[in-house]
């Protein structure tokens, strides 16, 4: 689904991915994990084209995509992101934030996309506050309003940036059980996340980074209970 081929990327002096290589295949889910600053929500925005990459490939679904042939508008429409920070509009109420890309970029008729959007609400558990205004929402339910948005556009692959990490505690769990419902249903998913027990339990690969490159890449119980790499050992010793 997604083939990432010796891919890099600068902020000025700043090497940020060194000759990244990594696949993604279909109803997979993928888990990036490392220290902050690694290279992890980079890596993401390159995937979704929110940076543009300096070198290297980055193919969807058999087709290489570059700005030069490609309009990245598009391509944004079949990858679906969920940013750290929740994005919803706030003049708006749940139902109208959820509807709005569908009727306007993909221009789906209102009702069919009101009809989809509740539906989403339902698979989210929040069917109940279509009409309600983000400012009245917990951290929580604006986050899993926020993944319904990004399914209304139906991606092909849904990248989750630390979609956690801003929730309070006892909130984190009723997102984490949204990603995990999205996985059993077969949504091909690349997910930056400080959630072990997450990545544990609902990822197939884990990718383990550190100062921009991809140190380990390994299945779950491989990965946190045998790990190969020193460096591995050294960060799940410190999280785990």
């Amino acid at each position: 689904m997604v083939e990432i081929e010796k891919l890099n990327k600068s902020f000025g002096d700043l090497h940020v991915l060194k000759d990244i290589d990594m696949k993604v295949y279909e109803n997979e889910v993928v888990c990036l994990i490392g220290a902050s600053g690694s290279g992890k929500s980079t890596l993401l925005r390159c995937v979704n084209f929110l940076e543009l990459k300096e070198s290297g490939r980055i193919i969807l679904e058999g087709q290489e995509i570059d700005k030069k042939n490609n309009n990245l508008n598009e391509i944004r429409q079949q990858v679906g992101m969920v940013f750290q920070h929740f994005h919803l509009f706030p003049h708006m109420s749940v139902i109208e934030n959820i509807i709005e890309a569908p009727v306007h970029v993909k221009k789906v008729k209102k009702e069919v996309a009101v009809k989809e959007a509740r539906e989403l609400l339902q698979k989210v558990g929040l069917q109940d506050k279509e009409n309600t205004y983000p400012s009245k929402l917990s951290g929580g339910q604006k986050q899993r309003v926020a993944i319904a948005r990004a399914l209304a556009m139906k991606p092909k692959v849904m990248l989750f940036d630390e979609p956690t990490s801003a929730l309070d505690p006892e909130l984190v769990g009723e997102v984490l059980s949204t990603m995990k419902q999205l996985a059993q249903e077969g949504m091909t998913m690349i997910v930056v996340t400080h959630e072990m027990g997450f990545a544990r339990e609902v990822a197939d690969s884990v990718v383990y980074m550190h100062d921009g490159k991809i140190v380990e890449v390994g299945q779950p119980n491989q990965l946190f209970d045998d790990p190969k790499e020193q460096r591995t050992k050294e960060f799940l010793q410190a999280v785990l």
